[in-house]
């Protein structure tokens, strides 16, 4: 078993690494991808085929300080319901470019709080998405809900618009911990938010809990998760809290010197991870759990988990197209991101042009090494049959790769005939082995503790 001096060694308590959400990561986005080559990947879909869509809304009641995603404050409902008329506005001109017979796999509401918008707005923009393009068989649709923002209303707007699936954050459950990240949110709240869904008729629950707090002791962490537990969610993500003020301008609230140390914050991992093991849920990559009915379980089975913006995912599309300022889509060409801010995303949307400020084109190895990093990231292996298949490179190549990242952690994985595998003792690493097969310069801003 690798102890913490050995990690210490080896850099984990020190090192800042991408999450590898995307690979290349958004930091090396440049603005090389503009609105004329994003709408030709649009027309290049598949006529028939199956996409993902990601709607982003990037409002708030309130800005809670731990978030460092793109969101705006508003006590009133004018900009949202003008923001939805430009969501609306934007899928006309995707459905424009969009080949026939297109219908989604996955449709993701998040933010922000799309449970901001009223009932009505709410099914004026679902109707739009599915009048463009339905929702395909055992297609999922998910949303981010607010349990502070959210009430029977929206819920039932929800649910007859076919949301099978409900994703809340916790973040946690202890009340100095929620002032001092400036979210309160109490077990009650939570608790109420969620049977109502239930009560819908909505099969499946996502949570997310987060690790690395201010204040955060392993007895709380293990308070939170057992409360969380009591609501017996089907799936968990576990998130270590990024602390980035820099980048971030509301983290600034937040005492860094209440932060536990990155040894502490691997401690409250595992506290969390085994309370998760012993519920009998399924560990699923670095920082998911899934029952063992979820859809990340059986994708974990079959060899079939995926990695996205949103974390792990089943999703089998090639096709993610996201909506809303600062939304990145996805497309076997590459990357494309539409303007962060919400004035200019509006701007371009008005003027009758997609927004799209960035992106990637892929090139050279990218496409290669965006799946051994995958194949990491979700299986802690990689399958040297399957690359050698689909890839373009030697197995002589590809060995001297293998044997790179295992001199670099000192002996640590395992490398054989069949390809190389992190053993269970050295996953706490994997962000850090996963970066070995980066090509990018990893001295850009953005990315996180490594635990």
């Amino acid at each position: 078993m690798i102890v913490k001096p050995q990690l210490a060694k080896l850099g984990l308590f020190d090192a800042k690494v991408p999450r590898y959400t995307s690979y290349p990561t958004a930091p090396h986005f440049s603005n090389d991808v503009g609105p004329d080559m994003f709408g030709d990947w649009i027309s290049a879909i598949r006529p028939g085929s199956s996409i993902s869509l990601y709607v982003h809304v990037p409002f708030c009641r309130r800005l809670c300080w731990f978030c460092a995603c793109r969101t705006q404050g508003t006590q009133t409902d004018n900009p949202v319901i003008a923001y939805v008329d430009v969501l609306k506005a934007e899928l006309d001109l995707l459905a424009a470019r969009l080949p026939s017979g297109v219908t989604l796999s996955r449709l993701h509401w998040g933010g922000g709080t799309p449970t901001l918008l009223n009932p009505d707005l709410m099914r004026e923009l679902a109707a739009h998405i599915l009048g463009i393009v339905p929702l395909g068989h055992n297609a999922e649709f998910s949303v981010e809900i607010d349990p502070n923002e959210v009430d029977a209303a929206r819920l039932d707007a929800l649910a007859e618009a076919g949301m099978n699936r409900a994703s809340i954050g916790v973040q946690d459950f202890d009340d100095e911990i929620q002032k001092t990240i400036g979210r309160i949110q109490s077990y009650d709240t939570t608790r109420e938010a969620i049977d109502m869904i239930r009560e819908r008729g909505v099969p499946s629950l996502n949570a997310d809990i987060l690790y690395g707090l201010p204040h955060q002791t392993k007895a709380r962490m293990t308070e939170s998760v057992q409360k969380l537990l009591s609501l017996n969610p089907d799936r968990v993500a576990l998130y270590g809290y990024a602390h980035v003020p820099w980048m971030a301008k509301r983290q600034q609230l937040i005492p860094s010197d209440a932060l536990p140390t990155p040894e502490q914050r691997l401690d409250l991992f595992y506290t969390a991870r085994r309370l998760f093991l012993w519920d009998n849920y399924k560990e699923i990559g670095i920082d998911h759990f899934a029952t063992k009915d979820d859809g990340l379980t059986h994708a974990l089975k079959a060899g079939r988990l995926k990695r996205n913006f949103q974390g792990y995912t089943d999703d089998q599309a090639e096709v993610l197209i996201g909506v809303g300022a600062s939304s990145i889509s996805r497309f076997p060409q590459g990357y494309a991101q539409n303007a962060p801010a919400t004035s200019a995303h509006t701007k371009a949307v008005r003027d009758g042009r997609f927004s799209t400020s960035r992106g990637h084109l892929f090139k050279d190895q990218d496409i290669l090494r965006a799946r051994l990093i995958e194949a990491l990231m979700c299986d802690f292996r990689i399958d040297t049959a399957e690359i050698l298949r689909d890839h373009d490179i030697s197995a002589a190549e590809l060995t001297a790769m293998y044997q790179r990242a295992n001199d670099t952690f000192d002996g640590l994985l395992q490398v054989t005939d069949d390809g190389l595998f992190i053993p269970p003792e050295a996953r706490a690493l994997t962000r850090m082995i996963a970066r070995t097969f980066d090509a990018y310069d990893l001295s850009k801003a953005g990315h996180s503790s490594a635990i």
